[in-house]
């Protein structure tokens, strides 16, 4: 899954559709990891898999990241996406 990073946030939400994935607001900065354990916290939540279950493939310190999940399927992790978006 393609995810557009925005760390530094008010709160840890997901903003919606970016292109061929989908855009994340987290609070954490992009500092040492941080942002990329707030992701694979926030997905890890809304997929309602272990967070051990989320890998950052590519993009690991930059904004664009490639992001994989075991335990869910795509359909279903798009639709959560897109309702936790509200749109």
């Amino acid at each position: 899954m393609r995810l557009r990073i925005a760390p530094g946030g008010r709160r840890d939400e997901v903003i919606g559709r970016h292109g061929e994935g989908w855009k994340l607001r987290v609070t954490q900065p992009a500092d040492r990891g941080r942002a990329n354990d707030a992701v694979r916290t926030l997905l890890a939540g809304i997929a309602g898999v272990p967070t051990a279950h989320v890998d950052v493939i590519a993009g690991g310190s930059g904004r664009d990241k490639l992001v994989r999940l075991r335990g869910i399927d795509f359909g279903t992790l798009a639709g959560l996406l897109d309702a936790a978006s509200g749109k």
